[in-house]
């Protein structure tokens, strides 16, 4: 059993909202569940697995205490508010911002608070993460502007017409693309992708390629985005 005073716990919040795409935030999450402390206590179950440099100590954050109701699936309920975590005196700040997107998620029309929450959050974070149109909620709050960043290819055009004038670089062909401290990727499965990369980024080749065999996950590549000629981009 490995020691968990030796693992630097990093605090990650998934944003979730009503109408969110379930896969955004749970594809990513298969994997980081690997680096759950509970889950390494536990590593019997993974005994090929060696001991990783971080855990992660994850909170799911939404607009209300109410259910949230996805675009399919389950209802779910947050572990706490958007203006709960800004309220607290200080506000907590967490390491890792994990921001899915959805049907509820469209240029302004965006939770104000979830907005408000990634605002304040992003430029105190050691990593911020985006798939599909959560790009835009990136974009909407205020962080994006001066980097490269993609987002789901069939509503592109849209996502860069609304933004114009944020000084943000759309990559049209990519399945995410990496601008310092943000990873943002293209739609849905290439939240999985993406963080088969920042896995290996974060604990290592060794731990994250093991992690995708227990799960038999094949990622792609960075620019393996035939998407982008299916809408039209290039």
């Amino acid at each position: 059993m490995p020691n968990l005073e030796d693992i630097q716990v990093l605090k990650m919040a998934v944003c979730i909202f009503p109408n969110v795409t379930t896969l955004d935030f749970q594809g990513p999450l298969e994997q980081f569940g690997y680096l759950i402390p509970s889950r390494l206590q536990n590593n019997h179950y993974n005994p090929e697995l060696n001991v990783p440099k971080y855990a992660l100590d994850i909170t799911y954050v939404s607009p209300t205490e109410e259910l949230v109701y996805p675009m399919a699936g389950a209802p779910m309920k947050g572990s706490t508010t958007y203006d709960k975590v800004l309220a607290a005196d200080p506000p907590e700040q967490f390491n890792i911002l994990l921001v899915p997107g959805g049907f509820g998620i469209r240029p302004n029309v965006i939770p104000p608070s979830l907005l408000k929450f990634v605002a304040h959050q992003a430029p105190g974070a050691d990593y911020v993460l985006s798939v599909c149109t959560g790009a835009w909620v990136l974009a909407q709050a205020g962080v994006l502007g001066g980097k490269r960043a993609t987002t789901n290819k069939a509503v592109f055009k849209v996502a860069k017409a609304a933004t114009e004038g944020q000084n943000i670089t759309w990559i049209p062909k990519a399945r995410w693309v990496v601008d310092g401290n943000f990873w943002t990727s293209s739609g849905v499965t290439a939240g999985i992708d993406m963080t088969g990369a920042f896995m290996e980024h974060l604990v290592g080749e060794d731990f994250a390629r093991k992690v995708r065999n227990r799960l038999e996950v094949s990622v792609r590549k960075q620019d393996d985005d035939e998407f982008a000629e299916v809408y039209g981009l290039v």
